[in-house]
């Protein structure tokens, strides 16, 4: 209740601010205000090992991250194991403040919760926010150069005149390479054997050496022995031809059955949920810019990544519809861990 005591005392506090300078209630304000964001470190964590794609992206990004922030101190730390949830799973349960953020590749965000499930310490739906995407990378379909197959059409067509016949190495169960050879099956009819390895450069080398008919591998793990003449490209798991192989064709022209097919791995930059809105769109925006500029999308290219900026609502929706897609695959295939 207002009595004529806190009236006056109210009288008095306004008094008293009134008297002081503009300079000191500056001060004063400032220091009610929490710091601008970033006023210390941000790390942004990597579920594989210094040298992979990710870890690459991560520290490419870094720089211009370091350059809009002032010279802010950007720390990339490689968490390795366990499909890359354990870096995930920090993050995930970090404070949402933006500054731990996680590099990811699609298996830690939108496929390992359909193989896992219940075992998973982190719920990437709830507790994952998509900030940016930084790019694609579509799997490249390589055969060994004896095979007679030269593109999409041929490739379809010979795995059904061999049906049963044919095998298709990936680097892992579960992985996106395994995932778009199983697309290929479903959607196209075909019975292609899937063959799992122990990382791309094995299961790649293979083809070249005839052990496994195909394989669904990465470019990087690819290029030098497309190169070197051993293995060829027939087709690409994007929608459009790949800049890096502008010759070689979708996967999607193979056969009528496939006209809508696409099958991609990506990566992108993710925080906390939760974290605050005007953090993320700061940092969408930075990733933005720098994939616009030549010295990020250049060194990205060799890589097999594709650069695809997205707002944080359009990516967003990628990798919502991203989980749905890999989801349904997962139980089609009746991919489970040790198959």
């Amino acid at each position: 209740m207002l009595t004529r005591r806190s009236l006056l005392a109210n009288a008095a506090s306004v008094a008293a601010v009134g008297a002081i300078s503009p300079a000191l209630m500056s001060q004063a304000l400032a220091q009610t205000v929490a710091p601008a964001y970033p006023d210390r470190p941000i790390r942004i964590i990597v579920g594989y090992a210094a040298g992979g794609g990710v870890d690459i992206v991560a520290r490419l990004l870094s720089e211009p991250m370091k350059q809009a922030f002032g010279g802010q101190t950007i720390i990339v730390e490689n968490r390795t194991g366990a499909s890359a949830m354990i870096a995930a799973g920090a993050v995930a349960k970090a404070a949402p403040d933006g500054y731990s953020l996680l590099m990811a590749a699609s298996g830690e965000v939108a496929i390992n919760q359909h193989l896992f499930k219940d075992k998973m310490a982190y719920d990437p739906r709830r507790e994952l926010m998509p900030v940016a995407l930084v790019g694609i990378v579509p799997c490249v379909v390589v055969v060994a150069e004896g095979t007679p197959v030269h593109n999409p059409q041929e490739l379809i067509a010979y795995a059904k005149a061999n049906a049963g016949k044919l095998s298709f190495s990936s680097s892992g169960v579960g992985n996106p390479q395994q995932l778009a050879g199983e697309l290929m099956n479903s959607m196209a009819g075909t019975n292609v054997l899937h063959v799992p390895y122990r990382g791309s450069a094995p299961a790649v080398t293979d083809v070249a050496t005839g052990a496994v008919t195909m394989s669904f591998s990465s470019l990087a793990a690819a290029l030098p022995l497309i190169q070197s003449g051993k293995i060829r490209a027939v087709a690409v798991t994007s929608k459009e031809r790949m800049p890096q192989l502008p010759d070689v064709p979708p996967l999607s022209e193979g056969a009528p059955g496939l006209a809508q097919y696409e099958l991609l791995n990506w990566f992108g930059l993710f925080a906390t949920a939760g974290t605050p809105p005007d953090v993320v769109e700061r940092l969408n925006d930075i990733v933005n810019n720098a994939l616009a500029t030549p010295a990020i999308a250049d060194k990205l290219m060799p890589q097999g990544i594709v650069p695809k900026p997205m707002s944080v609502k359009e990516f967003g929706s990628f990798v919502e519809s991203e989980t749905e897609k890999f989801g349904a695959i997962v139980k089609a295939a009746d991919i489970k861990l040790g198959n």
